[in-house]
């Protein structure tokens, strides 16, 4: 019998704790597909951070340890500075916790150069909380602290951290991808990989961000909210390559 599906060594055997339709779990898998192909699993250290993911500790199979609110670039920082080159780092963030509480801390991370690498989760809200407004909620999407929709004149226009980041001199590779659909998912696994691959060979500070659901806090069904990422997210949002000072493009 041809073998279709096996788990990565990536991950470990974990029961989700993810709402339905959430793409937390895949964006989780292709992190561990990425670190077992590409051989560093024993070398890698996560730093967690708070919001849907908080608990993304005790799903990858490596290293892990707890930031703060916000602080996890903090947190990776010191990691990578008091351990051996080789060692690989990276933080596992929600727009939540990077683009609002941790703003900061991600802005002065790129600006040094810091030799991690960041997966960013935008699905445009606070979920664990409650389904508020974020930095990332679109003009004219109803949250729970924006009922009648975000407005521009009140509230500001949603932030691309992507594209602000990419303006940073020290900044190596930063790639926004999707996972609304396979075509997509197959290009963040690419993005992903080449994000560790960049700090494996020390090329600088990489960045990927995922756009990703909520169907629990937009009110929608899954389906309904893959459909909505492709219709209003990547409109706002669009994919691709921000930033690539790197010398590696054999990925795959």
């Amino acid at each position: 019998m041809k073998l279709v599906f096996q788990r990565t060594v990536g991950l470990q055997e974990k029961e989700t704790h993810y709402c339905p339709g959430c793409t937390h779990g895949i964006i989780h898998r292709l992190v561990g597909e990425a670190l077992e192909e590409l051989d560093i699993l024993e070398d890698t250290v996560g730093v967690a951070s708070v919001g849907c993911s908080v608990l993304s500790y005790e799903y990858f199979n490596c290293d892990m340890t707890q930031a703060a609110h916000g602080r996890a670039p903090a947190v990776a920082t010191g990691i990578k500075r008091v351990l051996p080159n080789n060692r690989i780092v990276f933080t596992y963030q929600g727009d939540g916790d990077l683009a609002s509480i941790g703003m900061a801390e991600i802005i002065h991370a790129a600006a040094r150069g810091e030799h991690i690498t960041v997966i960013f989760v935008n699905n445009a809200t606070y979920g664990m909380t409650g389904g508020q407004m974020a930095p990332t909620t679109l003009i004219g999407q109803k949250t729970a602290t924006t009922p009648l929709g975000r407005n521009e004149q009140t509230q500001g226009a949603p932030i691309r951290v992507s594209e602000m980041l990419a303006t940073l001199d020290s900044v190596a590779y930063i790639e926004r991808v999707s996972t609304h659909n396979i075509a997509n998912i197959l290009k963040a696994k690419k993005a992903i990989k080449k994000a560790f691959r960049y700090q494996k060979e020390q090329v600088g500070f990489s960045f990927v961000e995922v756009l990703s659901t909520c169907p629990t806090n937009w009110g929608l069904d899954p389906e309904e909210s893959l459909q909505w990422v492709e219709d209003n997210m990547v409109p706002y949002y669009p994919l691709g390559v921000k930033k690539d000072r790197g010398v590696t493009t054999n990925v795959t």
